[in-house]
């Protein structure tokens, strides 16, 4: 059975920083392409990061280019989200996802969703 569990959000300062992680069981994520994903209050799911099962390649949502980095250690089976310069409109739920085929931003690839973690931006 594949469980796929985000950790790491919490409560920050604008200009903070958080690492999220993703872990998985079940499967192996070296295999898999990771995305990351958030909803806000009153909006849609937007993916904002991807990165490759095959070449570790990553894309991101413009907004958070430059800010956010993903990465993975295969060896603990996980994949990271480090966002640097938070700011009040990263506010969201925070979802990892997993899907065999590439690096996309858009949902429906994706078979294997964790249960999201909160990220506050607040002062």
């Amino acid at each position: 059975q594949v469980q796929v569990v985000e950790s790491g959000g919490g409560l920050v300062q604008p200009g903070g920083s958080l690492r999220l992680s993703c872990a998985a069981s079940g499967l192996n994520l070296g295999s898999y392409a990771v995305g990351w994903f958030r909803q806000a209050p009153g909006k849609e799911r937007e993916g904002i990061s991807s990165i490759s099962g095959t070449d570790s390649s990553t894309v991101y949502l413009h907004s958070v280019k430059g800010r956010f980095t993903v990465s993975r250690d295969n060896t603990k089976n996980t994949v990271y989200l480090q966002m640097n310069s938070l700011k009040p409109e990263d506010t969201a739920v925070y979802y990892c996802a997993v899907n065999q085929f590439g690096p996309f931003l858009s949902d429906y690839a994706y078979e294997y969703w964790g249960q999201g973690t909160q990220v506050t931006v607040s002062s």
